[in-house]
């Protein structure tokens, strides 16, 4: 199988540098200091529109964890159904109960809408919340999921090698294994020799000043030191460079 390199996008400016760094596949998101939310549709239509990438867009209506209220999930299937009118190639979502168990009736919903539009479905890092990732994954096929993006449920995805390669020899030929946190160009090919699997993911992340981020008794920093006057962006060099360490 070709190797790819998806690229974890948080803006129409991040999708152009992964764009002119090589990738062929980006997750379009909206605040990626909150693990990635819905994206607007003016960046996925301008992304669509100036590139050739297929794009995945993020379908996630707010921070923190994946227990979602009928009331929020409304917004997500309204989302899912405005970015596969839009031209998206697909979505990624995660949707669990309280007790760490694949939330069914919600996900087949947005399942059976990227479906009708002939998309892929992911079920992103949701996946390293459940309780059972053999239950989950077996449930996931069963419900016509084409990808998992995972990290091993650990931490980062390297800590979590062993359980990705053994969910990609024994569930691989069913459902595409996608591993991704703390993903580099340093570990990328690692990772894909030691499992078998073909896709990883990445951020390709560096920093970026905007002197208005603090002024005055007024802070709207998220970034950690040194970061503190900053905004994350990928960055084209660092995706040249994975790219070309997987081929």
């Amino acid at each position: 199988m070709e190797r790819i390199v998806e690229i974890c996008c948080g803006s129409y400016e991040d999708a152009l540098n992964a764009y002119r760094g090589g990738a062929s596949r980006i997750e379009l998101n909206s605040a990626l200091h909150l693990g990635g939310l819905t994206p607007s549709l003016a960046s996925l239509v301008l992304t669509k529109k100036h590139t050739d990438l297929k794009v995945i867009t993020m379908i996630r209506p707010r921070g923190a964890g994946f227990c979602y209220s009928e009331d929020e999930f409304e917004v997500m299937k309204a989302d899912t159904l405005l970015m596969m009118e839009h031209g998206a190639d697909g979505v990624a979502f995660g949707c669990l109960k309280e007790d760490g168990s694949i939330n069914v009736k919600q996900s087949q919903q947005i399942i059976d809408i990227v479906k009708e539009y002939g998309g892929e479905v992911v079920f992103h890092r949701a996946f390293d919340c459940v309780k059972d990732p053999y239950q989950a994954i077996e449930k996931l096929i069963e419900m016509g999921v084409d990808r998992v993006l995972t990290s091993g449920l650990q931490s980062k995805a390297m800590d979590g090698i062993e359980l990705i390669q053994k969910l990609q020899g024994k569930y691989g030929h069913q459902i595409e294994i996608l591993a991704g946190s703390g993903i580099n160009a340093d570990n990328a090919k690692a990772m894909m020799d030691q499992t078998g699997i073909y896709q990883v993911h990445s951020s390709c992340k560096s920093w970026i000043c905007d002197p208005t981020t603090a002024m005055n008794q007024v802070s709207f920093a998220y970034g950690d030191e040194p970061h503190q006057m900053d905004y994350d962006v990928v960055d084209m060099k660092l995706v040249e460079k994975i790219v070309e360490e997987i081929c």
